[in-house]
This record gives structure tokens, C-alpha cells and sequence, in this order.
């Protein structure tokens, strides 16, 4: 592909945000920045669990399960038992860490459908399908339906947005941004139903047995308010990044030795090829889901749910980009031999050396974190802290998304702090008439806007390398900075939305009440 640069697009330079808005945000990057490099930040918490957790059994400190009923109480790290666990177990935490593995696994296909040429073709021929108006808000709008795909959207959708600026002649943190803010801060709202519907639902159910034990929480329980919720954080997602986030970023800066964009002219070999390449990846899509559709499909369970579907995504969106890219690499020359395609898989693995670093650090601190019993012995205090202060109504369901939001901060897992904090909220808004439906969508608003300002976030230091390919002295107050005004307008919007949809009285979902009635 020829490159002419009197074809690049021009640079897109907006207004500065309003002033007291950037001195904010300027405020919040400069002690951001004081922080040390992400490594060293998971290295130090890391090394200050064990003090922790030692401190927290000399205090003496235990919680109630609120399920079994078992004291539950920290384990100190700093015993023979704890330090020897840390370090037989350390290889195994790094290799188990979630995030390694996926990002790996999808970068492998990744790296050659990008370094074939393929994704550059395809974002070029989306530009030019998409007016460059709408082109913010398709990119939040896809990033909070990627959540279908489970954790994928993290490592595909994220370092396309950036790419998808760069080619408009915007500030590629820009559409990083707006894709991480609809990925991660709107995670849990979808127009489709996804593996954490039935996963919540089931936690939710087993809590709500425990008040009336007849009571049954559909996958589609929240389906009605997270389909609306779509178009909310859509539209949020789109105003911040264009009126706050991008005219404070400013004109981006090239790096000294970062390669030119491509031509934003196809030759027409390159475009049937992009076509070709297209069409087939609809087609390998199309193939899996018919597997895992289809009664009897490779990839449709035994009562014929599925589970083998979404536990195959990851190797299936690999797949996905792998052979589109060979087939546009044949096509268009980029690729001639199988020696070629090794070396855009390993160049692709290189780039990943340092998230490979950190994820090394993080996997540690997690393990130990856990371990320690710390996250959920916290949980559980502050959920006994809200159930005895005696507020009642949309008062107590705030201070539930307050309280949930915060302990996100600490805790990424969903599914862990549902499986903690269903068992005490759920039984007690039943008593008080609030239906575990809504309890469970109060949830899911909070799990949701504060993970794009948690450090602990498993992905976040995915992102730190990714923002770094653009910004190579970016820190992480920078980051933070950027991501702030996302996680402030998604958490007011939401959860406004979500007071309306209580005081209109509207279901959540097909049959799923606001109010608790016994059946």
C-alpha cells in the first residue's frame, strides 16, 4: 500500500473543556502522575498484603458469612503456611491469571489480520461508510454491546478505537477512551442476553430463597432496563468524549519514529480483498454460532444451553481474525509464506513484553489479596454497615449503588461481590417489598461505572500499554484523568435512569417486578 501524506486527514483541533472542568481534571492528573509506574504500584501492594493480613489477625478482626454462617477471618500471609504458599504458587498465579491467557490467545490472530494490512483496509472502508459525526457514538455503542463477547472486547475493540482516530485525524486517546468508557463502564448493559445475566440471576435466586423459598429470578431479569441502558451510555458516553475529553487532549503529538498512517485510498486489489476477508469473517462467525445454536451443535450443551459457546469465544475470535488476515495478506501479497505469518505473531508478542511484566505483579497481588480473605471479610462488614442503618426507599437503593461502586474499586470480579453482598441485600429489600430483580439491576449500575477508574481492574494495565503506543511517557493520573469524566457521567445518568424507572414503575424484564410480592 502506498502511503501519500498530503492525503493523511487533517489534525481535528477542538475548544478547551469548560474551566473549571479542566482545572479538575488537571488536578487529578498531576497527583495521578505522582504515582509510581503501574509495575511498581502492583509490586507494592503486592508486598504490603502480608503486612495486612498480619495486622488484620492481630486485631483480631472476623466476619459471619452471611450463607454458611461460618466466622470467617484473615489469613496471615506472613506464617511458614502463607510464605511458602507465595512462593510455590507463584508460577501458578501468573499462568492462571484470566487476562494473560485472553489477551494472548486473541492477539495471536490479532497481530496478523493487523499486520497483513487487513485492519487498516477495514477501518479505512468503515470511515468512509460511517459520517464522521456518528463516528464517537458508534464506537461507544459497540463498546457496551462487546460485553456478548465477554472480556474480548478489552483487547479487540479498545486499540481499534485508537487506530479508527488516528485514521480521522484525531487524538487516538480520544477513541481509546470512548471504547474502554463503553466497554468496561457500561459492562454490564446489552441489547442481547449474556453469560452475566444467567450468572447474576443465579446468585440472585439462591439469595432470594433464602427470604421465600419458592421465588425464581429469570437470565432476563433485567433485560428491559439494560437494553434501555444502552442508548443512556451511548449518548453520555458520546457527549463527554467530545465536549470534555477530547478538547482537553488537545492535537496529539506524533512520537518520534511511529509509522506513518496508511493511505486513506484502497487500490482496488486491496479493496476486494478487505471484501473478501470481510465476508469471510461473517462466515466463521456465522459457523460457530450455528454450533452452538443448533441442537446437537459441537458447541451446544447437553440440556443444550451455551456454555461450550461462550467458553469457546476467545479461540473463536481469534480464529476469527487469524484466517481473515491470511486471506487478505494472499490476496494482497503482504503475505507470501508461512514464515511470514510466524513473524507477525511473534512481532505481535513482543509488543506485549511489558503488559506481560505487569501482569506478572498484578496475578501476585491478587492471589494474595484473596488469600488474605481481606476482600470479602470487607464486603461483608460494609453490607452489614448498610443494612443497619435503618434507611429505607430510593435513599438506601442509592446509597446500595454508592456503596457497590466503591468496593468495585477493590474487588473487579461481578461475580464475586454478587455472590458476597446478594445474600444479605436481597433478603432485605425483600423484607422492606423490593423485588430481587430490582435489587440485582441497583447492581449491576454499580459494578459497571467505577471500573474505568479502578487500577485494580485485571485490564487496566492492558490498557496503560496500549495508551503508551501513542503517548510513550503516559502515566497513570494521565489515564485516570481521561477516564474520570466517563465514570462521574455514567454512574449520575445511570443511575438516574434508574431511580425514574422506579418511580414510573416500569419491569425490569419479562416478569420482573420493582416490588416484592410472594407467589
Amino acid at each position: 500500500m502506498t502511503r501519500d501524506p498530503s492525503a493523511e486527514p487533517p489534525l481535528v483541533e477542538l475548544p478547551p473543556p469548560p474551566g473549571w472542568v479542566g482545572r479538575v481534571l488537571n488536578r487529578v492528573e498531576a497527583v495521578g502522575n505522582r504515582l509510581p509506574d503501574p509495575l511498581t504500584l502492583f509490586a507494592l501492594f503486592a508486598l504490603a498484603m502480608p503486612v495486612l493480613s498480619w495486622l488484620a489477625v492481630q486485631s483480631g478482626w472476623s466476619v459471619v458469612h452471611p450463607v454458611s454462617g461460618k466466622t470467617i477471618e484473615a489469613f496471615n500471609l506472613l506464617t511458614p503456611e502463607g510464605i511458602r504458599r507465595m512462593l510455590t504458587e507463584a508460577i501458578a498465579n501468573f499462568t492462571g491469571f484470566p487476562p494473560l491467557g485472553i489477551v494472548l490467545v486473541v492477539l495471536l490472530g490479532i497481530g496478523v489480520a493487523e499486520r497483513s494490512g487487513l485492519i487498516a483496509a477495514l477501518l479505512t472502508l468503515s470511515v468512509t461508510a460511517v459520517p464522521r459525526a456518528l463516528v464517537t457514538p458508534t464506537l461507544v455503542f459497540t463498546g457496551v454491546n462487546a460485553s456478548v463477547a465477554a472480556d474480548a472486547g478489552f483487547v479487540v475493540l479498545i486499540p481499534l478505537g485508537a487506530v479508527l482516530y488516528l485514521g480521522l485525524g484525531r487524538h487516538p486517546l480520544a477513541g481509546l477512551c470512548a471504547a474502554f468508557a463503553g466497554v468496561s463502564g457500561g459492562f454490564s448493559a446489552n441489547l442481547l442476553i449474556t453469560s452475566l445475566d444467567p450468572l447474576l440471576a443465579g446468585f440472585t435466586q439462591s439469595a432470594a430463597q433464602l427470604f421465600d423459598p419458592a421465588y425464581q429470578v429469570a437470565p432476563t431479569a433485567n433485560y428491559y432496563f439494560m437494553a434501555a441502558s444502552v442508548f443512556l451510555l451511548t449518548g453520555l458516553g458520546w457527549f463527554v468524549t467530545e465536549r470534555i475529553v477530547e478538547p482537553r487532549l488537545g492535537v496529539w503529538q506524533r512520537p518520534t519514529g511511529f509509522p506513518d498512517p496508511p493511505s486513506a485510498d484502497l487500490s482496488a486489489r486491496e479493496r476486494r480483498a478487505a471484501w473478501i476477508a470481510l465476508v469471510s469473517f461473517v462466515v466463521i462467525l456465522a459457523v460457530f454460532a450455528w454450533q452452538g445454536l443448533a441442537p446437537g451443535g459441537l458447541l451446544n450443551g447437553e440440556n443444550g444451553d451455551l456454555k461450550p459457546l461462550f467458553q469457546s469465544l476467545i479461540p473463536i475470535i481469534a480464529i476469527a481474525f487469524l484466517v481473515p488476515g491470511l486471506i487478505y495478506g494472499a490476496l494482497t501479497g503482504s503475505i507470501r509464506d508461512d514464515r511470514a505469518v510466524a513473524a507477525m505473531m511473534a512481532e505481535t508478542m513482543a509488543t506485549m513484553g511489558a503488559y506481560i511484566v505487569l501482569a506478572f505483579a498484578a496475578a501476585q497481588f491478587i492471589a494474595y489479596f484473596n488469600w488474605s480473605n481481606l476482600g470479602i471479610m470487607v464486603a461483608i462488614a460494609g453490607a452489614n454497615f448498610l443494612k443497619g442503618i435503618g434507611l429505607t426507599g430510593i435513599a438506601l437503593l442509592l446509597l446500595f449503588i454508592l456503596f457497590a461502586a466503591l468496593l468495585d474499586l477493590f474487588i473487579a470480579s461481578a461475580s464475586a461481590k454478587w455472590a458476597v453482598m446478594a445474600p444479605i441485600f436481597v433478603p432485605m429489600l425483600m423484607g422492606l417489598g423490593y423485588s430481587p430483580e430490582l435489587t440485582q439491576a441497583a447492581y449491576r449500575v454499580a459494578d459497571s461505572f467505577t471500573n474505568v477508574i479502578a487500577p485494580l481492574l485485571p485490564y487496566f494495565p492492558l490498557i496503560v500499554v496500549f495508551a503508551r503506543k501513542y503517548e510513550p511517557d503516559l502515566r497513570l493520573g494521565s489515564l485516570l484523568a481521561a477516564m474520570l469524566p466517563y465514570s462521574i457521567a455514567f454512574g449520575l445518568g445511570w443511575s438516574g435512569l434508574f431511580v425514574l424507572w422506579y418511580l414510573f414503575n416500569l419491569p425490569l424484564g419479562p416478569g420482573a417486578p420493582l416490588l416484592y410480592v410472594p407467589r
